[in-house]
């Protein structure tokens, strides 16, 4: 397949914001592609060389690279070049019009295929050393004289990181099953199967290479993260036991989740975003390879920053500081972990994750020896909601934010990527209306004015709707910020800019800038209330009408969580619907 077929899919995409529209093109590409460059395919479509869990080197080049290598390919002076991207505000734009307007001699005479572009992008992000950034130039100036101006546009986003076509996931999900079995009848099985991988590319080439069978019996991966499984939440320990009867009631940590993956001597630890930061941790590294007794295993837990002396539990905050690439052994040394391991994934080349809950609490329990620092998450078995009440009371006074109640049905198996009602969340701030809080994707923004002239007087927050794979707005959010956070807002939020509302974003309000969606800020407010100009549940409580949070405060930015693991809007709903209920009970009081 050639590059140039990709980018008239390409083309296509931005010319829609109908999802239908673009699952179907996307499906018409996918169905061309051989097998052996059906990753690829999918990987470039994605922006990217390798799925970001990997570790390898990210392709993103500097923009005024770039901008030597268009130099280079068209013999235009520096000033020119700089004019176009003024005047079109985009890299890809200012290529294309660059080599639109001057005849450039072909290196190669034959323009390459898609296989080979993903090849020489590949080579790109893996340069390294003196020299390296003249070479990246020099690799992506013979790519660019044998593409079409309008591929110029592409591949110039690609490098800088910019290639942002509006399609999720789970589109891409669909237009597989669409392209490689005639209908979305497979997209459970594809879930499935890219939930236990985190790779979109295996998924595409397995089912391309093997078909459904293939895909039927897809196999985990030691090395590859299986996307987390989340809780739902509900207000009352009463609310928890009718809904899941007797359950396993166990601390929630204010720590970063952790996947670890163990082969041998090999551990590699994942954070819930599947980023793999193995080299933040070595402790925990150290702490996985000596106690861990299984020779294969994947196991969950929370990784806390805890005080050497006393053993008190850190904040996350604190945790942060750990997240770092220099200075690691010394931050190790100020701050050590301790692991609470809650469940057992896979171990000695057996897959647990369809095996009920009780099952995999005992597999963790018989492969590992437990150390201070190095052991289960504490734990209750019951259906008695006083109990529970007790324990979540032992919890909080112990440093914690409360419990994550699991179902001990067999049918309580791990439901990778999902956000399932076999666990639920029960936290102290549950307790009386909004006083916990949500994590918003932003979507947009609007221009300061006054003391905020020059950054953003608010941010355009909006939950995901993994149904229809979109983002449906929930508030403005205009306070809480720090002066220091203000400031760098316009920077911190600008690789993100879209011109116009992204496809995935559903909004009825008109943001003065609007973002990909894919930055995520936990926000608080005072409550849940129904609202006619946001979109998230609208006409799910009342016709005309969308849920949206009163009063909302900015608190943190969530860099531990992707968009597509934020707030949802189905649960957004939820705890509109408990917000009910504790004013009814109220009212009888």
């Amino acid at each position: 397949m050639l590059y140039d077929t990709l980018v008239e899919t390409y083309v296509k995409l931005e010319a829609t914001t109908k999802r239908l529209e673009m699952t179907a093109i996307l499906a018409e590409l996918l169905k061309k592609a051989e097998p052996d460059e059906m990753a690829e395919v999918v990987y470039l479509t994605q922006g990217k060389i390798h799925p970001d869990w990997t570790g390898e080197p990210e392709l993103g080049m500097a923009e005024k690279s770039v901008i030597e290598a268009i130099i280079k390919a068209t013999g235009l002076p520096k000033a020119k070049v700089e004019q176009l991207i003024a005047e079109t505000g985009d890299i890809g734009h200012a290529a294309e019009a660059a080599l639109r307007g001057k005849k450039v001699k072909s290196f190669g005479g034959k323009q390459p295929t898609a296989s080979e572009v993903y090849n020489t992008l590949d080579a790109i992000a893996n340069e390294s050393g003196q020299g390296s950034s003249a070479r990246k130039v020099d690799r992506l100036v013979k790519l660019m004289v044998n593409v079409s101006p309008t591929a110029a546009r592409y591949l110039a986003r690609t490098v800088v990181g910019a290639l942002r076509l509006g399609i999720g996931d789970m589109t891409i999900l669909d237009a597989l099953a669409i392209a490689r079995t005639g209908s979305k009848d497979a997209r459970e099985a594809l879930e499935r199967a890219y939930y236990l991988s985190s790779d979109l590319g295996d998924v595409a080439e397995t089912l391309a290479g093997k078909g459904m069978e293939g895909i039927e019996h897809f196999q985990i991966t030691v090395g590859k993260p299986i996307m987390a499984m989340a809780a739902q939440r509900l207000g009352s320990a009463e609310e928890i036991v009718e809904k899941l009867g007797k359950l396993s009631a166990e601390y929630k940590l204010d720590g970063e989740r952790l996947q670890i993956h163990k082969e041998g001597e090999k551990v590699q630890l994942f954070s819930r975003r599947l980023e793999n930061i193995t080299h933040m941790y070595p402790d925990a590294v150290k702490m996985a390879k000596d106690h861990i007794k299984a020779k294969t295993a994947i196991v969950e837990g929370e990784v806390v920053a805890t005080d050497p002396n006393t053993g008190e539990m850190h904040p996350f905050q604190t945790l942060m500081q750990r997240r770092r690439k220099y200075k690691i052994e010394e931050m190790m040394e100020k701050l050590p972990v301790t692991i609470f391991l809650f469940d057992c994934l896979y171990a000695d080349d057996k897959d647990y994750t369809l095996d009920p809950y009780p099952v995999r609490k005992k597999k963790l329990e018989e492969i590992i020896d437990e150390t201070d620092n190095f052991h289960r998450v504490e734990s209750i078995e019951t259906d008695d909601p006083k109990e529970i009440e007790r324990f979540f009371e032992q919890s909080i006074a112990d440093g914690t934010e409360g419990l994550v109640c699991k179902s001990l049905a067999n049918e309580s198996v791990y439901r990778a990527g999902a956000r399932s009602w076999l666990w639920v969340k029960l936290k102290r701030s549950y307790q009386s209306k909004m006083s916990d809080p949500v994590d918003l994707v932003v979507v947009g923004a609007f221009h300061g004015m006054g003391r905020r002239a020059g950054s953003y007087g608010a941010l355009l927050g909006a939950a995901y709707d993994k149904e229809t794979d979109m983002y449906r707005t929930v508030c403005k959010v205009g306070s809480g910020f720090t002066d220091e956070v203000l400031v760098k807002l316009p920077k911190d939020l600008e690789s993100l800019r879209h011109e116009g509302r992204h496809p995935l974003v559903d909004s009825l309000l008109k943001a003065d800038i609007w973002f990909a969606p894919e930055r995520v800020m936990e926000v608080l407010g005072d409550e849940l209330t129904l609202s006619p100009i946001h979109t998230a549940g609208f006409d799910a409580i009342r016709k005309g009408a969308g849920l949206a949070v009163r009063f909302p405060r900015f608190q943190r930015w969530r860099e531990d969580k992707s968009s597509e693991e934020a707030t949802t809007v189905p649960e957004l709903l939820d705890m509109y619907r408990s917000q009910l209920k504790q004013i009814e009970k109220t009212d009888e009081g």
